[in-house]
């Protein structure tokens, strides 16, 4: 018997109805939307911004325009200097998350003789008809007994086209019923009561993980009992055009250099969007995911730090595809920013109860990490005006020149250093053509820098909308 075979043996397709019947399907749906916005209500983006927040950022506002009003060159010097320490600071702390996250140490070997536990796994799919062939066949690769796994795809009510190939692949579904908001945090809450595993993982539908994935997180929980949650890889092994490339090395830069250097600060982690591998109960305890956070995993695993878990990294990979058309990386990049801008809102609403959270070093590393990447987005097409104007306008000198030159050595040095870095701890050898493309990357950030300003926009327009990431080459 084959193991695909085995696999739908053990969790064949049937619709939900009874279980969804023994329980209230109205208050499920209630909890998977508002429980964490009611019981924890500082700690959910329901609310977009505090009042608190927006008198600051108007105070903030206001004080700058007087400024530049009264004394435009002083301003103008403050404000470039301001944004080259603020890109600096960004780069000192990935180059020094680099040195700090070395190749994680191998996890402990689970024992032939223990006893795996039932394992969970969600796969919220929406509109992924042509995906779930590819999904059941990831599935049945893994080398994990057929009987101790618990799957549920999580298909949307009015998605009948994925019910029906859900269906013919054998595989069991979870049926949301539609509600706002539309968006995979509330789908996977909807699903979580029915989850039976001491451990779970949420997969996404493109993802390929490693065979031995869930055995060797068993092995790790084991071995690691203060640790809730573990991060395994993600890795990019189809990107065939440039921006593909791109977000290929965007992936071995955050997932290979960056989080590990925080896990070994024991910082808090933004966790990926998928492969996170949970203490099903400490998931719970901790609130679930946000519905209204469009990074859900980000903002949870700051949520985890704070609550006192603690995040590690897997040695493990999940392979993903790379968006090839820059329309369909654009809406995907711009949710991933609109959904740090509301993490960083909702955990600096109490910057005091935040620091009592985390401490002064993990307030500093969250502040540097995550709003690093956010302010760096978005001042780098500003430094690049200063840059050119500053040098043209002032004849190269004075102390508005000098700061244009730095911030341009800063642009420079940054984009190829934070490149480089990412292919070298991604593969070992290179050939030349491959490193040539290091020195595109300045042009790459203009476009993260594009999606950046269209997530603030969406964010003060429609901050809880999900922009759909297709998968499959017929999608991208």
């Amino acid at each position: 018997m084959s193991a695909q075979t085995a696999l739908q043996r053990s969790v064949r397709y049937r619709p939900p109805l009874k279980l969804v019947a023994a329980v209230d399907q109205a208050a499920l749906l209630h909890r998977a939307t508002l429980s964490l916005a009611e019981e924890r209500p500082h700690l959910s983006a329901r609310q977009v911004v505090t009042r608190a927040q927006t008198i600051f950022f108007s105070v903030l506002a206001t004080a700058v325009l007087a400024a530049f009003l009264a004394w435009p060159a002083q301003a103008a010097d403050i404000v470039v200097a301001g944004m080259s320490i603020g890109f600096l600071n960004s780069l000192v702390l990935r180059c020094g998350l680099a040195v700090v996250g070395r190749q994680p140490r191998p996890d402990a070997a689970l024992g032939q003789d223990e006893p795996l536990p039932i394992y969970t796994i969600l796969v919220p799919v929406y509109r992924e008809a042509g995906m779930i062939p590819q999904i059941a066949r990831s599935l049945a690769a893994l080398d994990y007994p057929p009987a101790k796994l618990d799957i549920w795809l999580v298909v949307e009510a009015d998605d009948a086209a994925t019910h029906t190939a859900v269906a013919a692949e054998g595989l069991r579904a979870i049926v949301v019923p539609p509600s706002m908001p539309r968006t995979k945090p509330k789908a996977c809450n909807y699903a979580l009561p029915f989850a039976r595993g001491e451990f779970m993982v949420v997969y996404d539908a493109e993802d390929r993980p490693e065979p031995d994935q869930l055995r060797k997180a068993v092995a790790a929980f084991r071995s690691n009992p203060g640790v809730s949650c573990f991060q395994a890889r993600l890795a990019i092994d189809r990107a065939p055009v440039w921006v593909s490339q791109m977000f290929a090395i965007d992936y071995a830069l955050w997932f290979r250099v960056l989080l590990p250097g925080l896990a070994r600060l024991k910082a808090p982690i933004p966790l990926g969007g998928t492969s996170n591998h949970f203490r099903t109960r400490a998931l719970v305890a901790a609130g679930v995911w946000d519905p209204f956070n469009v990074t859900e995993d980000a903002d949870l695993g700051v949520r985890l730090a704070r609550l006192g878990h603690r995040v590690a990294i897997l040695d493990s990979a999940t392979y993903e595809e790379a968006p090839t058309r820059l329309n369909t990386w654009l809406r995907q990049r711009t949710r991933w920013m609109k959904g740090y801008m509301q993490t960083l809102l909702v955990h600096t609403r109490n910057p005091w109860r935040l620091l009592h959270d985390i401490g002064p070093g993990g307030l500093a590393l969250l502040l540097s990490f995550l709003g690093g990447a956010v302010w760096s987005a978005l001042v780098n097409p500003l430094l690049w005006i200063f840059c050119i104007a500053g040098v043209l306008l002032t004849g190269g000198g004075g102390t508005l020149a000098f700061l244009a030159r730095l911030s341009g050595a800063t642009l420079l040095a940054a984009n190829v250093l934070l490149a480089a870095l990412a292919m070298l701890k991604g593969r070992r050898h290179w050939r030349v053509p491959e490193m040539a493309i290091v020195l595109t990357y300045p042009l790459y950030w203009f476009l993260i820098s594009a999606a950046t300003y269209r997530a603030l926009w969406q964010l003060l327009r429609d901050p809880f909308h999900w922009e759909k990431t297709p998968h499959g080459a017929v999608g991208q």
